[in-house]
Parts: structure tokens; sequence; C-alpha cells
């Protein structure tokens, strides 16, 4: 990938409300690792897990010690209705999500001021609640298909807003929808949010192409390889790989995907292929090691410039 000048720096270089992240291609880390921290019951890999706050600050400790340069709160799982999942996660009231993730995101910016803290929804009250209790980005894996005002609490805050590809509500999403062209689909999609994002006055906006959402194992895999096309909107590009279905399907089947537990090694190696494709942000549950692979892919990189 092209080096870091070659990048414009008032959109790669992000402004989390006072923050700055470097996120142009061609560094010498490679990519940012966002760490997930779940504060739900029903997440597909993690759930119930940190649900009350002195065990989310400890994994959040653990976490920054790991590498970690954001931290991704979420309070509303997006796990999908499906043979593999069941019926899916249960929607939430913004009431509800907010109830789970403003204590944690007041706590982790107390506990941790340096850290940087993205909150993952899609309701605009929720956004506004946890940027108001410290948060920095703004996650909304529906890229503003629902709720545009979204973008509009972020626009109010200066805070960065990724924009993620999917299909239906979460919880809801179809596994079924037949594309004639899965990367350009997704890139035309990708663009109308950040219009629309720019539109209400985001100044930094990142796009992700949703792995594992609404798509095939072969989609995902396209997708993937596309890391450079997204990149082309001219904005920064997150991929959220880590322990998903599509990757349980295949190092395993669609039948008999592999468990979550082992998926760490195919999800370290999809993570490489978008970084060494231009995406510069990583959504990940293993910290330590998708931040070791990032080091040694950088340097291999490096070594061969």
């Amino acid at each position: 990938m092209g080096q870091p000048s070659a990048f414009p720096p008032e959109r790669f270089v992000l402004d989390c409300r006072g923050r700055p992240l470097d996120c142009r291609p061609g560094l010498p880390q490679g990519a940012h690792v966002m760490g997930i921290l779940n504060v739900t019951p029903d997440s597909f890999s993690d759930g119930g897990l940190f649900m009350e706050t002195d065990a989310a600050l400890r994994r959040v400790e653990a976490m920054l010690e790991e590498g970690a340069a954001i931290i991704d709160v979420g309070g509303a799982s997006s796990r999908p209705r499906g043979k593999v999942y069941g019926e899916g996660a249960r929607a939430l009231t913004p009431e509800e999500e907010a109830a789970r993730v403003v204590p944690v995101v007041e706590a982790v910016a107390s506990r941790f001021p340096g850290a940087i803290l993205s909150i993952d929804t899609y309701h605009p009250a929720v956004a506004r609640a946890a940027l108001e209790a410290g948060a920095h980005l703004v996650n909304d894996i529906t890229g503003l298909r629902y709720f545009p005002e979204t973008a509009e609490v972020a626009a109010a805050f200066g805070a960065p807003l990724v924009v993620m590809h999917a299909l239906g509500r979460p919880g809801r999403m179809p596994h079924a929808h037949t594309y004639a062209d899965v990367t350009a689909e997704v890139a035309a999609s990708l663009r109308a949010s950040v219009e629309r994002a720019e539109a209400a006055g985001v100044r930094h906006v990142i796009v992700d192409p949703g792995f594992g959402f609404g798509k095939t194992p072969a989609e995902n895999l396209k997708l993937l390889r596309a890391a450079d096309v997204f990149l082309g909107l001219g904005r920064p590009v997150l991929v959220g790989v880590s322990r998903k279905s599509a990757i349980g399907a295949i190092l395993g089947s669609a039948d008999a995907p592999a468990p979550v537990e082992a998926r760490l090694f195919g999800s370290l190696g999809a993570t490489a292929v978008a970084v060494m494709r231009g995406a510069t942000l990583v959504r990940t549950h293993d910290v330590r090691p998708t931040v070791e692979m990032l080091r040694l892919l950088a340097a291999t990189r490096q070594a061969g410039a």
C-alpha cells in the first residue's frame, strides 16, 4: 500500500474529540487495534462476561496493556437470527441500551483518561449519552440507514463516525441476499453513508464493509481482498472479522463451522489480508495476538521496502 503522504491528513488523521489518530495506510504500525468490550448478556462470543463495571474495567485495562488504541463499547448484541445463533439478539430500547453502556463509558473515561473510546450504537440518543459520558467516536453498524440523526449527534460533539454496510436491522439481518457484484454494491452503499454523514457535518468518517453481515463466506472473502477498493472512497477503512461465523464456516463448513474458540488463527489471517490491502483499523476480541501479528506484518513489509 502507498506511503502515508499519498493520503490527505484532513481525511485520514482523525480528530477524536481532541485525540489525533493517524489512519493513513503505510504507517509503521500498519493498523490500529480496536478492542471489543461487549456489555451484553447475549453477544455470540463473550456475552455476559463484562456486564459488571468492575469486570469491564479489568478487561479494558488488559486490552490497553496489550496494545489496543481504541476501546469499542457496545450494549446491544448484533447476533443475527439464523441456524447458527437461533433467534438472534433481542432488540433493546435506547433506554435499556444506554443503561448498560453509559456507566461503563463513564467509569472507563475516569479510570483510563488517555484511552480513546468508541460507542457501538446506531441510536442517536445512546450516542449522545455516551459522548456526554466521555466517548470519542461513534460506530454505527447500520450506516445511518435507520437513524440519520446519529450523524447529527456525532457532528455536534466533533466525533468521528464509523459507517458499516449491513442489511436489515441488527439481530434480524438476512443471510440470503443476491449480489450481482458484492464489492461494487457495498462500495456504493458506503459512499451514500459517507455523503449522508458529511452532509450532517461529520468531519471524519470511517468506512466498514461489514464482514459477516448479510454476506456468504465467499462474498466476505471478496470484501477482504477489496479493502483497497473501499480505501478508494477516500476514507479510512475498518474491518471486523474477529471470531465471526463466516470464519467458522471457512475453517470448517457451513453445516459444521469451527467453534468460536477455534477461530483465532483464521481471524488473524483474514485481518492480515485486509490490512495488506489498506485497512488501518481492526476491530477484534483478541487484542494481543492481533497486535503481535500486525507488528510482524509491518516489519516484514518495511524490510522489503
